[in-house]
């Protein structure tokens, strides 16, 4: 028996030997079940993400919304029909009047002739120079402007104010001139003082030869300029309030009527300079203000300007509603190009 048993172990132990790792290992593996690849104690990892709701890459434990496609009511889009092709203007933007980020640009820094969008540049500077009640003497080159104008005599002084005013809503040549002389001694040399202005302001494209916008040789701005010009001036108390004025009677009774007539036909309107000639055609700076902040719009050489005005402010403040509902969503994102 004692023989036996020994060949018996002599057999048996060399198949234990040959199958002993394969069975250790088999003893080392779990079975799987659905928790296998759980930690423990953190549930959810089978849960689904509700309808509409955003993933979160990263989150332990459930990595299902990982997977899911957000739907674009999810994600946001920024994007609206293209205005451009609703506007004649040949130059055109919309920027945040707070951040001043662009919202909309169409060939915004093309130089052009500014017409009488210039004289923002004018009236501010006249105000920051002159007393309101300071009287300005008029020369006959001054009183001598062609249109538009408010037929300033001569023989007569004005005070600082009435001109200011003239120049801003009544859009006067005459009265843009007149200031120019009494702050600098000079068209030529408030030119200058305008273009340290525009320099100032980020206005790195405008070159200013009159103080009243009429066509001169090298004069340009462009819709960008324009745009950033009105931004900063618009943030003065005294030219803001002049710009949203219809009308307004001088000291010495004459009646002023705003050109800016979106004041009255464009909801949000807030203040605007108009401007043409035969080389600018239209032009337009202004400020809008709607539900989720301000806009400027400034266009160039445009045949339809009160039309472009609408339709860039509808476009403009829409763009601005979007981007406030993504940003407060966690969705901001850069739209310089965005149309």
């Amino acid at each position: 028996m004692k023989k036996f048993l020994e060949s018996f172990l002599l057999v048996l132990l060399p198949v234990l030997l040959f199958c002993s790792p394969a069975l250790l290992v088999a003893a080392q593996l779990p079975v799987l079940a659905n928790v296998a690849k759980q930690k423990p104690g953190i549930s959810g990892a089978n849960e689904k993400a509700a309808p509409g709701q955003k993933p979160v890459l990263g989150q332990r434990g459930n990595i299902s919304p990982v997977k899911t496609i957000p739907d674009k009511s999810a994600v946001g889009d920024i994007r609206l029909p293209d205005v451009g092709k609703r506007i004649s203007s040949r130059s055109a933007i919309i920027i945040d009047a707070e951040t001043g980020e662009t919202l909309y640009a169409l060939s915004p820094d093309t130089p052009r002739q500014p017409a009488s969008t210039i004289k923002v540049l004018t009236g501010m500077i006249a105000l920051k120079s002159l007393d309101e009640d300071e009287w300005v003497g008029v020369s006959s080159r001054a009183s001598g402007m062609p249109r538009s104008k408010v037929y300033l005599d001569p023989a007569k002084s004005y005070r600082a104010n009435d001109l200011i005013n003239a120049v801003l809503l009544a859009s006067a040549n005459d009265a843009s001139v007149a200031l120019a002389e009494k702050i600098a001694g000079s068209e030529e040399k408030f030119g200058e003082m305008m273009n340290l202005r525009a320099r100032l302001w980020g206005a790195e494209n405008t070159v200013c030869r009159t103080a009243s916008g009429l066509t001169a040789k090298g004069q340009q701005s462009t819709a960008r300029d324009l745009a950033n010009i009105f931004r900063h001036a618009m943030q003065d108390e005294g030219f803001a309030r002049r710009m949203g004025r219809a009308k307004l009677r001088t000291s010495y009774g004459k009646l002023l009527r705003n050109h800016n007539k979106a004041l009255w036909t464009v909801k949000g309107a807030e203040g605007g300079k108009t401007g043409y000639t035969n080389a600018a055609r239209q032009t337009y700076v202004g400020q809008f203000a709607g539900n989720q902040g301000k806009i400027i719009v400034a266009i160039m050489g445009s045949e339809t300007m009160w039309a472009d005005i609408e339709n860039l402010v509808d476009y403009g403040l829409k763009k601005q509603e979007k981007l406030a509902r993504l940003r407060s969503g966690g969705q901001g994102q850069e739209v310089a190009s965005a149309r």
